[in-house]
């Protein structure tokens, strides 16, 4: 397993030029699905570092497959532009080469980046942190553009691509199973797909720009002053920005935690409100406008945790042999 001591701690904050001594420090998150094969040595580990002058920081060590110290040093760039437009995130702290520096810890090779700590983290999303985080994105996503930034790296949430959120591949790839139950459905389901990912393509016309690509719940904070921050650029990449402002404000609609009383209508309060914060700032083109109804609908058709995640799954309730309930 990989181990941290407070001399190697000491040594990276030397290396940032944080010349405060360490009080404490503490793991924030750590992968350990990689310790079942220890001959990786794939590491992710995040910790908070309590400094002696009463402030903290973040130190984030990292070893992933397709995770490379360029990438990583790209990202972290668009997280400074950002700030220097005046997007609310954690400033990074640099070493003499950059955001992001290569050590070999405990036999571990790992790149390592340090941040400042922030407070405020949301532990759930109402319909005014749903507008909020619609404006933020929006900000964003035109300094982008503005600044023709570029990150090239897969997103979770790209709707041309295999993605987190809906699982077209994982639909045709049981079309004997499924064609054996209702054939006429399957094919009907495929048809209304392939019309309605045809309207979209004209989507794939458009340029791509920089992403931070993974807004959430436990990505997003609040400063005291009710500004609403961002941090984690692990998912950032390049992805179409009407597709990303969708996509972003479905996860936040279903994905996260909600006052209780939110009820049946919670999805639809939150996406209204993401999207009314989003179009303050980034007004939806007629073409945009236009493409909305079909890209919710293949989201909500093809949803992952309904096609395979759910208890009752599509795929799950086709393995029991379920016809009735594959059928609804």
């Amino acid at each position: 397993m990989f181990q941290i001591s407070l001399s190697i701690i000491e040594m990276i904050l030397h290396d940032y030029g944080i010349q405060s001594k360490v009080h404490s420090f503490s793991e924030l998150q750590r992968d350990d699905d990689k310790e079942h094969n220890p001959k990786l040595k794939e590491v992710r580990l995040i910790i908070k570092v309590e400094l002696n002058n009463g402030s903290a920081v973040v130190i984030r060590f990292k070893n992933e497959l397709g995770v490379s110290l360029a990438l990583v040093e790209k990202q972290s760039q668009f997280a400074v532009l950002l700030k220097e437009n005046g997007v609310e995130t954690p400033t990074l702290y640099r070493n003499k080469d950059g955001f992001a520096k290569w050590y070999c810890i405990n036999d571990y090779d790992v790149f390592v980046m340090v941040e400042e700590f922030v407070t405020g983290e949301l532990c759930y999303i109402t319909t005014e942190i749903a507008e909020k985080t619609g404006e933020l994105l929006a900000k964003m996503h035109t300094i982008a553009e503005r600044n023709h930034f570029h990150v090239e790296n897969k997103v979770l949430f790209n709707p041309f691509a295999e993605n987190e959120l809906f699982t077209v591949s994982d639909f045709f790839a049981h079309k004997e199973e499924l064609c054996i139950i209702d054939q006429a459905l399957y094919q009907g389901i495929v048809e209304k797909y392939k019309e309605y990912n045809d309207i979209l393509s004209e989507l794939q016309k458009e340029p791509s720009y920089a992403v931070q690509g993974d807004i959430s719940n436990c990505n997003l904070y609040q400063t005291e002053k009710g500004v609403l921050g961002i941090f984690d650029f692990n998912r950032c990449g390049d992805n179409n920005l009407y597709c990303d402002a969708i996509m972003q404000a479905v996860f936040e609609a279903r994905l996260m935690d909600y006052p209780k009383n939110y009820g049946k209508e919670r999805e639809q309060k939150i996406l209204t409100a993401f999207l009314k914060g989003y179009k303050k700032k980034r007004p939806f083109s007629n073409l945009h406008q236009k493409m909305y109804p079909y890209l919710y609908a293949i989201i909500d058709a093809f949803w992952s945790a309904d096609i395979k995640w759910k208890e009752h799954s599509l795929l799950q309730e086709l393995e029991r042999g379920n016809q009735k309930t594959v059928c609804m």
